[in-house]
């Protein structure tokens, strides 16, 4: 059986390619993808190449050409494997598979979607799990000032999860006021322009002088990350939450050790493979808490989708993403037909 593949050849250049796909063996089950989501970050980063090569990189570990985008994939069980139980043919599923039309996945991947949660909304699992990981790291107490600076998907879904663990204020950064307005729908509390505001000055008016407890780091952008500093309060936290593409230069003398800060990386990768008394957050339980909380409506991702596209179109959109990325948020994937 051969399946459609969306594959980077090379830095920007996407193709769609058939690859042969084996049956699936003792513990897992083969899935017909129904909806993915396109990562407008770590996706389109690995489109574009746009990250240190010319070195050794975590980037450079994780993306080796040609390479197989995605990692947030909705899909129905098509055949299971021997041996398998509770999972049946034409089951709704969360996989972390990539953009490919069919794909074979151990069955301790696999998140069953309640019915009332719709499938493009359940594709927003994986991304969940980034913000919902950074929100956990950063240990939000219940009345601490929260700041994300850049609303992206991961920055807007963490806006919400920090709102549920009771951030307040719960301040949103970003150079764009239709991210901004967007912000206040997910509960954003505030918001700050910092094109045309001291976003400092901004910070402590807000917080009537006390900073934040709180900072969070959100746009992937290297230059960022050494200005937030002056936001936070001594022995404040500075959570990493967006991968840089490149190095940072701080003065961590002058601005992390003399204050007291907490500076702490919250990769996705961080998050732990199987439960345990410490740390029972997985991937799939972050996942399953993702979609009942959908189910509960005390989230909410349908507003971040923005553009859907079948499957035959991939290639077309990464060249759409490069040109301009700020006219995308929520971007799908249709595979009807593959």
């Amino acid at each position: 059986m051969n399946a459609r593949v969306l594959v980077f050849l090379e830095p920007r250049r996407a193709v769609l390619e058939e690859h042969d796909v084996p049956d699936p063996g003792p513990g897992e089950v083969l899935i017909r993808s129904l909806v993915t989501l396109i990562s407008t970050g770590t996706d389109l980063t690995a489109y574009s190449g746009d990250f240190p090569r010319d070195r050794p990189s975590s980037w450079g570990r994780y993306v080796k050409y040609p390479f197989r985008p995605g990692y947030s994939s909705v899909g129905e069980v098509l055949v299971v494997g021997p041996g398998v139980e509770g999972f049946a043919v034409g089951q709704q599923v969360f996989n972390r598979a990539s953009h490919t039309s069919l794909a074979v996945q151990p069955i301790g991947r696999l998140v069953p979607l309640p019915e009332a949660v719709p499938i493009e909304e359940a594709a927003f699992a994986s991304i969940s799990n980034i913000a919902m990981n950074g929100v956990r790291m950063a240990e939000i107490a219940l009345g601490e000032a929260v700041v994300i600076v850049g609303m992206g998907i991961v920055g807007e879904m963490a806006m919400q999860f920090a709102r549920l663990s009771g951030a307040f204020p719960l301040i949103a950064v970003d150079l764009s006021d239709r991210r901004l307005e967007n912000a206040v729908r997910f509960g954003a509390t505030h918001t700050v322009n910092p094109g045309r505001e001291n976003l400092p000055e901004r910070i402590r008016d807000i917080t009537r002088g006390r900073k934040a407890d709180v900072a969070f780091e959100v746009t992937g952008n290297p230059t960022v990350t050494p200005t937030l500093p002056p936001l936070i309060r001594r022995g404040g936290r500075l959570i990493l939450l967006g991968s840089a593409r490149g190095p940072s230069t701080i003065d961590f003398h002058d601005d992390v050790h003399t204050y007291g800060l907490r500076v702490i990386g919250a990769h996705a990768s961080n998050t732990p493979q199987h439960e345990s008394p410490g740390n029972p957050w997985t991937n799939e339980r972050n996942a399953a808490l993702f979609l009942d909380l959908l189910e509960a409506r005390s989230i909410g991702v349908a507003d971040l989708i923005t553009h859907r596209f079948s499957w035959r179109e991939g290639p077309a959109v990464f060249e759409q993403l490069l040109a301009d990325r700020t006219q995308f948020r929520g971007v799908i994937l249709d595979w009807e037909g593959a």
